[in-house]
């Protein structure tokens, strides 16, 4: 396993960053610094921890490979894949996209977000690293839809046709509601963005954050047509550099 930083290095990395010998400098660097350290440490946690639940691992085998409880461990990861997500960190095409999933849901007269509808949404922003990154492998908008015809087909119609209301475009309304999978994934596109340590959720971590679970219709569709995580995760990278360069 390869070693972190042992204390000594720490406690030279906290100086070298406070640029200064007041104590008190150095505290509140040593304070920002350990509190960032904790915060990735539990997204990472976090992140693998999804990873075996996406696999079909159970609370108990987790727990057991954690030391601790079955109870502690559910009761400290389990939130993601039942809490409703925040928008906070959200960037306007990330809104968007869960905007436009929403309006998918409702056009395919289903009462619930899915991941399908999640996937959906990302042509709706052909300009964003998710949908570039889609149409790069050859997964198209038409290609997708007719996955999802397969796998969640559109329910007939049994009202008359209506305008959406205002509210029902507010990410923080309370319909449609969110199935536990879509959820989970926007929760964990937070968890994605502090992986690749961005202060912002972007369309790019929603895309990573399928793969959290192996068994949502999006991540299954995106596997058959050929886009698994790692290729993923190196053109959502070579983007990124590609943005700061």
């Amino acid at each position: 396993m390869t070693p972190g930083p042992d204390l000594q290095q720490l406690i030279t990395m906290i100086k070298t960053d406070a640029g200064s010998d007041d104590e008190l400098a150095q505290l509140a660097t040593a304070a920002a610094t350990i509190s960032e350290l904790t915060t990735s440490g539990d997204a990472a946690l976090g992140f693998f921890v999804d990873r075996a639940r996406g696999a079909g691992k159970s609370w108990v085998e987790i727990s057991a490979v954690l030391g601790v409880s079955k109870q502690a461990a559910h009761k400290r990861f389990a939130d993601s894949w039942t809490a409703r997500p925040a928008f906070e960190r959200y960037t306007q095409r990330a809104r968007s996209v869960v905007q436009a999933a929403a309006e998918i849901a409702r056009a395919r007269n289903h009462n619930f977000v899915g991941t399908e509808h999640l996937l959906l949404g990302m042509y709706k922003e052909p300009g964003a690293i998710a949908a570039k990154v889609l149409v790069k492998h050859g997964i198209t908008e038409e290609s997708v839809l007719q996955a999802v015809d397969a796998a969640s087909p559109a329910e007939p119609s049994t009202e008359p046709a209506t305008e959406p209301s205002t509210e029902s475009k507010d990410l923080d309304a309370e319909n449609p509601p969110y199935t536990r999978r879509a959820a989970h994934v926007l929760q964990g596109a937070v968890g994605e963005a502090l992986t690749l340590g961005h202060n912002y959720v972007g369309t790019e971590h929603l895309l990573l954050a399928f793969y959290r679970d192996q068994a949502g219709i999006a991540t299954k569709i995106l596997l058959e047509q050929g886009l698994d995580e790692s290729a993923a995760w190196a053109d959502i990278r070579a983007a990124l550099d590609a943005f700061t360069k």
